[in-house]
């Protein structure tokens, strides 16, 4: 048994994603593997971004299969919620065995970014950092007004593209999201998982003061002071596992 929604600005997809387990068998063009794996896989001279979700132990199966909604088909939902934010979203499929969910993936079309936003956060010579930065501020402004929050807003999850003399910005790895209203606070908070030098945050939060007519010093005070929060909570859980910590 199977599952499926398509994009209705891509119907010319379905035999690709009603095939999808033998395209991705098929293909070697894995551009990231872990707990889920990704693949680029060009279809009908458009390139694609496969995601093949990793098969859940069984009472994940239970409770995706009656409860609760699969992260390919929340993938899929969010992006359609997210617009531009993301890249176009074709389709998820979900295969089903013994009314238990099995297999999923989530395809959509591929950004051809230049770097993410990790590549400029680590090198203090970056080519045009600083205008990067106050863009980024923006966009994320973007999002926050458009009351979306990206729970996983880390810097592998945000790419770039230079576009004439600006920064165009999307979001990945979207099926942890929230879409609501959000205080000053929840904002300054979202910028803690980049793992921001401090001088390159206060940027950020200052440029993010100034688009939303904020106090710049509380914006700045505050996070620097989630950032530290966070930096300070993983890197006593790599203490705690032996794990050296390199501040």
């Amino acid at each position: 048994m199977t599952k499926y929604k398509i994009n209705k600005n891509c119907t010319n997809f379905k035999d690709f994603l009603l095939n999808i387990k033998s395209h991705f068998a098929s293909n070697s063009s894995t551009i990231h593997k872990a707990r889920n794996e990704l693949k680029i896989i060009n279809y009908d001279g458009i390139d694609t971004v496969v995601k093949s979700f990793k098969v859940p132990h069984i009472l994940n199966q239970v409770v995706y299969s009656f409860f609760r909604s699969t992260k390919a088909k929340k993938s899929y939902e969010y992006s359609l919620k997210l617009g531009d934010f993301t890249p176009q979203p074709i389709g998820y499929i979900e295969f089903y065995s013994s009314y238990l969910l099995k297999e999923s993936y989530f395809i959509s079309e591929k950004f051809d970014y230049d770097f993410t936003i990790r590549e400029p956060l680590l090198d203090d010579d970056f080519k045009d950092k600083e205008q990067i930065l106050k863009e980024f501020a923006k966009f994320t402004l973007e999002l926050h007004n458009n009351n979306i929050l990206h729970q996983d807003y880390s810097p592998g999850n945000i790419l770039v593209k230079k576009e004439n003399s600006s920064f165009t910005f999307k979001v990945v790895d979207i099926n942890r999201m929230k879409f609501l209203k959000l205080d000053i606070d929840a904002r300054l908070k979202n910028f803690a998982k980049l793992w921001m030098k401090d001088a390159d945050l206060t940027i950020v939060a200052k440029e993010y003061a100034k688009l939303s007519n904020e106090d710049k010093q509380r914006c700045i005070d505050k996070a620097l002071k989630y950032s530290k929060n966070h930096k300070n909570k993983i890197n006593m859980k790599k203490r705690l596992k032996g794990i050296e910590v390199v501040d």
